[in-house]
């Protein structure tokens, strides 16, 4: 994006890019359907980075959502707008826009220059880049750097450049997973017979933060999009505490006495599985999560009284033990510190050098967050190294 808005300006352009080829996340991205962004509300949308916020707003406003959606249009893949809210091509895919994008950058003059991993500055300011042939010099006017964050490191992205990047001065902020899963320590039965298995519905809570949504059991833990949604605040909370209780509420819009009601009929014959998933409409993995709680607490689920089946349904404890690790994460966190640039993503330390994207210190849950911003950081840069090179 910062290549296109360059060119669009007059300039010459090359993107090095370390990978065989180009867009190697954003077709990882696609994977999912490629949520470009998301249909709610500017204010509300802006809300979504947190205390980056102000830092970021400026850059969104100028390429919002409808922009977005307008330049996917463009490049001859409309959009459409999911029942969550969430914005997608219509062909459910990154290649066919990763391709015509390409094509137009090409036909703007944009050289690329693949296998060209950037490993600093030399002692007069020129780029260094590690290329098949041995290390190459680039002396350039201005330089934008969009080197991702830390996850999905085999695409690209592997946060090495903090290292070059801290060396000059400049304050970077730690990586750490973002949208990620997080370690539970299942019991055998339980992982084995729930592993995979979703949990719609459901209400998550850590401390004062409450998301609806859905989560997925996995062998080692749990991930999901409730779970990505609170992932700023569950991976502080293990990083503060060790060991924090998330808790689960599988029938969120049923209160307590309304569980209880239900819950104090006969059961006759009927499992305890089978009462529990007729009389509160529960899931099999709920009630094994159920179990798990009350294994936990050293009493066996049958012994538990309606009131307290009710109790337990909307307050299931579920310590998580550790972070998923960062390869595996959707997104990072953490990055180079704002203050370190001006108000068109400059470096302050470092005139002429501009970043932008996953490699800023912010981070967003999923829902077109990431992509918007990455996006709009990119024009935003493309636009200041126009005016510091005095053709904008």
């Amino acid at each position: 994006m910062a290549a296109e808005t360059l060119a669009a300006g007059g300039a010459q352009v090359t993107v090095y890019d370390a990978m065989p080829s180009a867009g190697r996340k954003l077709l990882m991205a696609g994977r999912g359907g490629l949520n470009l962004t998301h249909s709610e509300p500017l204010p509300d949308f802006l809300a979504r980075y947190r205390e980056a916020m102000p830092h970021l707003a400026t850059a969104v406003e100028a390429f919002p959502p409808d922009a977005l959606r307008a330049w996917s249009a463009a490049l001859g893949q409309p959009t459409f707008v999911g029942t969550s809210g969430r914005v997608f091509p219509k062909v459910f895919k990154a290649s066919p826009l990763l391709r015509a994008w390409l094509r137009r950058l090409d036909a703007a003059g944009v050289a690329f220059a693949f296998r060209h991993r950037w490993i600093g500055w030399d002692e007069i300011g020129g780029l260094l880049f590690a290329t098949p042939d041995g290390p190459r010099v680039v002396n350039a006017d201005a330089s934008v750097l969009a080197l991702g964050g830390a996850s999905w490191p085999r695409l690209g992205s592997d946060g090495t450049w903090t290292v070059t990047v801290a060396a000059k001065g400049i304050a970077v902020a730690p990586m750490r997973p973002a949208n990620s899963g997080f370690a539970v320590a299942w019991s055998d039965v339980f992982r084995d017979r729930f592993e995979g298995q979703p949990l719609k519905g459901i209400a998550l809570t850590i401390g004062p933060h409450t998301v609806r949504g859905e989560a997925v059991v996995t062998r080692t833990g749990i991930e999901g999009g409730a779970i990505y949604a609170l992932s700023a605040e569950l991976r502080e909370a293990v990083l503060g505490i060790g060991q924090p209780t998330l808790t689960i509420a599988l029938r969120p819009d049923l209160d307590a006495a309304a569980l209880t009601t239900r819950l104090s009929g006969t059961r006759g014959k009927q499992s305890l599985a089978n009462f529990l998933r007729k009389a509160a409409q529960l899931s099999p993995v709920g009630i094994g999560l159920m179990q798990e709680a009350a294994i936990a607490s050293g009493r066996p689920l049958a012994s538990f009284s309606p009131a307290e089946l009710a109790q337990l349904i909307n307050a299931i404890p579920v310590q998580l033990t550790g972070i998923a690790q960062i390869d595996r994460a959707i997104s990072s966190a953490g990055g180079i510190v704002f203050s370190e640039l001006d108000a068109h993503f400059m470096l302050r330390r470092l005139p002429g050098v501009f970043a932008a994207g996953e490699m800023l210190d912010w981070e967003a849950p999923t829902g077109g967050y990431l992509l918007q911003a990455s996006f709009a950081t990119g024009a935003a840069a493309g636009k200041g190294a126009l005016r510091y090179v005095g053709i904008a």
